[in-house]
């Protein structure tokens, strides 16, 4: 049995392995991302597989950034492709042009925070505002759910501050940075259990490797599955 709280990120290298993982997986995942390093191994194909054919509900990770017309110009294509979530910068003006796009169809726009792979040291790089970086994060949410976000990408360590947000009512959360427990961190710097996650107040989390690149991915999954089922 399956919970869409859960999202496996197909994080493969084309769409065959990726159509393949989500076969051996079965009825256990109903949820699959779909990210940028695919786009050009066949990821919008894939999406349309799963959905049309399988029954799966897709999001569709692009992170898309770009003056309005262009994101608007983007998001109205890729809407017609049926998809469930699509994430875009969490920039206010992103979020507006993006939400025009997806104007008459049931595509959720979330806006990204800050990358889970990130930390104070790489803001400072790349001269982002100072201050505590879950302040930042959380800022960032407020002003994309004022901009009309159905909801927003952010580390399960933000998740209950952006919860509490009076702005949040009714809108999505979703936690990448989710390794269940004993799980190597690969590239995440911010990150916490699925259980945790969900009881911090996200509405989804996502998981790529522990699940792709275990021995028994559907047993990976199940695992998850079953630890949501406790909340």
């Amino acid at each position: 049995m399956s919970d869409d709280r859960l999202i496996v990120a197909l994080d493969v290298p084309n769409a065959l392995q990726g159509l393949q993982l989500a076969q051996s997986l079965g009825d256990t995942v109903s949820f699959y991302k779909i990210g940028l390093g695919m786009l050009t191994g066949g990821g919008l194909a894939l999406a349309h597989e799963l959905k049309q054919d399988m029954g799966k509900r897709i999001f569709l990770d692009m992170k898309l950034f770009d003056i309005g017309n262009t994101v608007e110009s983007a998001v109205r294509g890729l809407a017609q492709f049926d998809l469930d979530f699509l994430t875009v910068h969490g920039d206010p003006h992103v979020v507006r042009a993006a939400k025009e796009g997806a104007a008459g169809t049931n595509l959720k726009i979330l806006g990204v925070t800050i990358l889970t792979s990130l930390d104070r040291g790489d803001l400072d790089a790349s001269l982002i505002k100072p201050g505590d970086i879950q302040d930042v994060v959380t800022e960032r949410a407020a002003k994309a759910f004022e901009a009309g976000a159905d909801g927003v990408i952010a580390s399960p360590q933000e998740a209950a501050l952006i919860r509490a947000l009076p702005e949040a009512t009714n809108r999505l959360i979703v936690t990448p940075g989710v390794r269940p427990t004993g799980a190597a961190l690969g590239d995440q710097k911010r990150v916490a259990t699925p259980a945790s996650a969900i009881s911090d107040g996200a509405d989804h989390i996502v998981v790529g490797r522990p699940i792709h690149g275990s021995d028994n991915p559907k047993g990976a999954a199940q695992a998850i599955v079953n630890e949501l089922s406790s909340i």
